[in-house]
């Protein structure tokens, strides 16, 4: 990275050396630029040693946290038939993902302020992974581990596209452990809300909620996949948000939710644990929604003609509920988001789709609800 400073960047540190005390939505107002854009122009002048510290004041109480997973995801293609024991030829690419990385980048694009907290090793794979990632969220906060590889998710498909076996090498999450968040208490007693998915531990989820419900900071909760329910804590009282699928849902609670009566039933068990608001997804049947206040709704999935890539629709949905209801949305409306920004994101080649901001957003829930 060369040390000369840009145009955006010399405008940027004008405005601080005039005002130390600036926020980063002055700044953001002052130059015309989203906040997570001035944001990554300041990490880069800090960076750069230009700005020693932190100088300037930042509203903590304005960042979203996102903790858990940030992945390289690899899609490796065998072009003829797949044969064991030897050498085959493949096509392969390569994509960032992680769910706490993919709701951060979604987020970022809504013009929100994120901070991904994640742990990573010290390699080329983390290197794409903040280079993709870094306009959208700040990752300052993020801890490298020497002798770990950054979290990786790896399909191989046969040459009709089927699954034929994937490799999750998650093992440098199992890092991010309550000592590691508790050196970022003060960023996190101060965040607007605190997004977690399932890839970190129990026990820091734990920590986690307990945190959370004594600095009265809301906490949304984010499961991974059936096999890893068993990491939510034992106590989900003051849980703000679960944003669930079916198969999760039918995995904690050991059940099957095979009509709408028993699909309402599991939103229903969850919020007799103590959430406050919960979803559950379920594919092309749509989302059911509820908390204590409103009831429960059902809001039926959009129609889509062709899926293009199912990868990143869940995420898709979590970070556009999380946007309306921070956007004091009711919950209608909430899952109307949700619902929608997942629609366009299957009908995207990319994982997080490129054209998302928030009036974008709200012009497609004008389409399309």
């Amino acid at each position: 990275m060369s040390n000369e400073m840009t145009d955006k960047e010399q405008v940027i540190f004008d405005l601080i050396c005039k005002n130390p005390y600036i926020s980063q939505q002055e700044l953001a107002e002052a130059v015309g630029l989203s906040r997570p854009s001035v944001a990554n122009i300041i990490s880069k002048l800090t960076k750069k040693g230009y700005i020693v510290g932190r100088a300037y004041i930042v509203n903590g109480s304005q960042q979203i946290i996102c903790i858990g997973g940030a992945n390289l995801d690899r899609k490796l293609q065998v072009k003829n038939k797949a044969l064991l024991g030897t050498s085959n030829p493949i096509s392969s690419s390569q994509s960032v993902g992680g769910v706490a990385r993919n709701i951060s980048e979604n987020l970022g694009r809504l013009g929100m302020d994120v901070t991904l907290l994640t742990a990573c090793g010290a390699d080329s794979d983390w290197s794409f992974i903040e280079e993709a990632s870094s306009l959208y969220m700040n990752l300052d906060q993020v801890t490298k581990f020497n002798g770990m590889s950054t979290g990786s998710y790896t399909a191989v498909l046969d040459n009709d596209g089927e699954l034929l076996i994937a490799l999750a090498d998650m093992e440098v999450y199992e890092t991010i452990t309550p000592e590691l968040l508790i050196k970022q208490e003060t960023l996190l007693s101060l965040a607007r809300c605190i997004v977690a998915d399932l890839n970190c531990p129990k026990d820091t989820l734990q920590y986690l909620t307990y945190f959370a419900q004594k600095h009265e900071r809301p906490l949304v909760l984010i499961p991974v996949s059936s096999p890893k329910m068993n990491r939510l804590p034992d106590d989900l009282n003051g849980v703000t948000w679960l944003i669930a699928n079916r198969d999760e849902s039918e995995t904690y609670f050991d059940c099957e939710i095979a009509n709408q009566d028993e699909w309402e039933n599991v939103v229903e068990k969850w919020l007799s644990l103590g959430i406050s608001n919960v979803v559950v997804t379920n594919g092309k049947n749509g989302a059911m929604i509820g908390n204590r206040q409103e009831g429960i709704l059902h809001i039926p999935a959009v129609e889509i003609q062709e899926v293009v890539d199912v990868t990143g629709a869940g995420d898709a949905f979590s970070a556009a509920a999380i946007f309306s209801w921070l956007e004091g949305k009711n919950l209608k409306e909430i899952a109307q988001a949700g619902t929608v920004n997942a629609a366009k994101t299957l009908q995207s080649a990319f994982t997080v789709r490129q054209d998302l901001t928030a009036a974008q957003l709200y012009k497609d829930m004008e389409e399309l609800s």
